[in-house]
This record gives structure tokens, sequence and C-alpha cells, in this order.
């Protein structure tokens, strides 16, 4: 039981899969822009990622391993052409038409396909099934917060609510492309710092996430060598 939680909850928190292992960093930048739009397309990949993983899972014994990889994204195509359809006959057509183009990019969504590979072909059904809902659940709660914050720091609102009724100018660089920048770099900020602190009272070493620290990162050395 431990280990069924352990997986499921893996993506929520550990390897969250934006703000730990960076991906799917396209659709939370462009779609953030509310909390609706970011629990759409949350959704949408959770559906995605817990269905293909469960049929790479069943058939990763059988393909040749020359091949696996255009098996599991047309695999993945079929998931995703699904859900577009369903999305198109039932969900709101603002919303629909606010994921446009993104519901097919699905296809190509690194935490679908790297999971696929990763995970679901290593794993059987049942495991592949709990880490497609734990990570799919980790990206929504990660879309929806992000959008959440944008929403109300860009017109007092969530989830289409005026909370702020006095709000009667919109604020544009939250719900603008760099300020979507601005707000994940604060909450990654925020995150290792808890982390950070909760290694120190645990007499551990904390170490940051690759990428997110000064060993793998060249900026100084290019400036120097700008000089």
């Amino acid at each position: 039981m431990k280990k069924l939680f352990s997986i499921f909850a893996n993506g929520i928190w550990k390897e969250n899969p934006v703000l730990v292992l960076l991906l799917g960093t396209c659709p939370t930048l462009a779609l953030t822009t509310s909390a609706t739009n970011g629990a759409g397309m949350g959704l949408a990949t959770t559906c995605v990622l817990t269905g293909s993983n469960f049929v790479i899972s069943c058939i990763a014994g059988i393909v040749p391993r020359k091949i696996r990889i255009p098996v599991y994204i047309v695999v993945i195509a079929t998931f995703v052409t699904v859900v577009d359809m369903l999305l198109q006959a039932y969900a709101p057509a603002a919303l629909y038409a606010a994921l446009g183009i993104f519901i097919p990019l699905i296809v190509v969504n690194c935490i679908v396909l790297g999971r696929a590979e990763a995970f679901a072909s290593k794993n059987n059904p049942f495991y592949s099934i709990l880490d497609g809902l734990g990570m799919g659940l980790g990206f929504t709660l990660t879309l929806t917060m992000l959008g959440a914050i944008r929403e109300f720091a860009g017109t007092g609102s969530i989830f289409g609510i005026k909370i702020l009724t006095c709000w009667t100018t919109d604020f544009l660089l939250p719900t603008s492309a760099p300020g979507a920048f601005i707000i994940v770099g604060v909450i990654l900020a925020i995150r290792n710092h808890l982390k950070s602190r909760a290694a120190v009272k645990a007499g551990k070493l904390y170490v940051p996430p690759a990428g997110l620290d000064c060993r793998h990162c060249n900026i100084c050395s290019l400036s120097k060598n700008d000089k």
C-alpha cells in the first residue's frame, strides 16, 4: 500500500512535472492566463497520460525496441484525438477555443512521452495508471494554481468570479508571457527555499534539481567570455 501511494503521490510534489522536472513549459506559460484554462488543460493531459500509460504498459513487451517511440506516439495520438473530440462535444465553447492548438500538441508533450518511456514501458499496467494519475494531478494542480495567481493578479478574479469588485483596471503583466515567467520563477524559488529549510532541519544537504543550481548554469562563464 505504501508503494502504491508513493507512485501516485510522486508526481504531485517530489517529481512534479512543472516545478521539478520542468516539463510541459509551453502550455504552462501559454494557457494559464486563467484558472479555468489551467484546470482544463491539466485534466485533458491527465486523461491522455493515464490512458496511454495503461496501453503502453500492456504492449511494451511485444513492441520491438527499435520502433517503440513511433508506436508510443501513435498510442498517445489516439488518446489525444479522443480527448479532443470529447472536449469539442461537451466542453464549454470558450474553454475549447482557449485551449485551441494545445490539445493536439499533447501528442508531443514531454510529460506524456517521458512517462511512457521512463515508467509505463517498465512497469505493470496498474502501477502505470497510478503514475499517470499522479503526474496528471500534479500537472493539473500546478496549472490551476498558476492560472489562479495570474488571473487574480491581473483582473482580481478567480475562475471568472470577481473577488475584488473595486478592481476596475486590468493589470496586463501577470497575464502576459513575461509575467508568467516571473511568477513561475517565484514559485520555484519558494519551493527550493522550503526544501532547503527542511533539509537543514533534518541535518541533510539539499541538492537543487538539475538545471536550477550554479553547477548546471553557464551564464557566468558566458558573460566572462564576452568580456
